[in-house]
């Protein structure tokens, strides 16, 4: 049996008929670049998600960038966020003209550690970027309290966390603005390139809007850039948004059949979820002292995973000025070594479930021989 990481084209023909709809209406007339299709997304994402406002753009990395241009980020300002992420969170941060200050991650959910973010506070810090990863929220609460406390402003990177929640509230709902990434693998993806900052503030929304099409269409008001949804990804966007809710109980039923199925496993250390907290299981992220051996494993067995991601953020070459020692963020150094994403997608199979487990259990069967499949 062949098990991909994930499955995009079951996805795709299982509303076939509604994307190629939507598609041959943008084609017919000619609403390639913003236009109906994108407005009606925006209002559509931004009463979905409860936020007043949805600022379309190509990218969930340059709605990064846009939010912070938005903030009036200034050359030398300091931005704290994590040191488990995927590097569009801190490279646009450097883009727009700050420093990155990296902290160490929580120990069972890979998100930022709020307890240590104050002691990398100094006079020249203006915000915190937590991201919600893997589909689970950060401890936003305490963020939120940390950042109103030293007058800074929060970006919540969302870009794996879509309608994930936190004591009932959103993923996007605490800070002054928030960013959403849809390419096409994440839980709300496109069928190419596209992202969106949604806010509660008027001037924040009018700015980012205003930047990211140019400084203003006509009448430039700025010097801005071009960050623009087209309308086939808008189009493809509006159908896959109804479903949203139901692909995203299917993840949560898969990753539950995946933790049912290998709580018996000495050597696998399972997702944790936070308390009060739903999990949106963007990916499913086990732990497992012999991984590389293990993935070796599953590989010839057909079975796709991923290492999400292989390197924490300091360690990388394009942070070695920062001059950082794996000392700096043992949670993090322990965690790049042994974490290992599985397959999963709302279309996933029991039966894909099982021989997965199956193929772990018999890896593992020094740990465990006993096969509860």
């Amino acid at each position: 049996m062949k098990i991909p990481f994930v499955d995009l084209h079951a996805q795709y023909l299982s509303i076939k008929d509604e994307i190629d709809e939507a598609i041959e209406s943008v084609i017919k007339n000619s609403a390639f670049i913003r236009g109906k299709h994108v407005s009606i997304f925006e209002e559509n994402y931004a009463k979905k998600q409860g936020s007043k406002h949805c600022i379309s753009c190509a990218n969930g990395t340059d709605a990064l960038y846009i939010a912070m241009k938005s903030l009036g980020i200034k050359p030398g300002d300091e931005v704290i966020t994590t040191a488990h992420s995927w590097i569009s969170t801190s490279e646009t941060i450097t883009q727009a003209g700050g420093k990155v200050v990296f902290v160490d991650t929580e120990p069972d959910y890979f998100t930022i550690d709020p307890n240590k973010i104050e002691e990398k506070i100094t006079p020249n810090t203006v915000g915190i970027i937590p991201v919600h990863l893997y589909g689970q929220m950060a401890n936003i609460d305490k963020i939120q309290s940390i950042a109103g406390k030293h007058n800074l402003w929060l970006i919540e990177d969302c870009a794996q966390s879509h309608f994930a929640t936190f004591e009932n509230h959103k993923a996007g709902s605490f800070g002054d603005l928030a960013t959403f990434s849809f390419y096409p693998g994440k839980n709300l993806g496109a069928m190419g390139d596209a992202g969106c900052i949604t806010t509660n503030r008027d001037d924040l929304a009018e700015f980012a809007s205003l930047y990211a099409r140019h400084g203003g269409k006509g009448d430039h008001l700025m010097e801005g850039i071009n960050s623009r949804m087209d309308g086939l990804q808008a189009a493809i966007l509006n159908v896959k948004l109804p479903y949203i809710d139901q692909w995203i109980e299917n993840r949560q039923k898969a990753a539950a059949k995946y933790s049912e199925l290998l709580q018996h496993s000495p050597s696998i250390q399972l997702p944790a979820t936070r308390n009060g907290a739903t999990h949106s299981y963007h990916l499913y992220v086990i732990k497992s002292e012999q991984r590389d051996e293990l993935r070796k494993n599953l590989s010839t067995k057909g079975i796709a995973t991923v290492i999400n991601y292989p390197k924490a953020l300091p360690f990388y070459k394009a942070y070695e000025y920062l001059n950082h020692q794996s000392s700096d963020f043992p949670d993090a150094s322990y965690n790049q070594k042994r974490i290992l994403s599985l397959p999963i997608f709302p279309e996933i199979s029991t039966e894909q479930i099982e021989y997965t487990i199956n193929a772990i259990y018999e890896f593992n069967q020094n740990f465990d021989n006993n096969n509860i499949v």
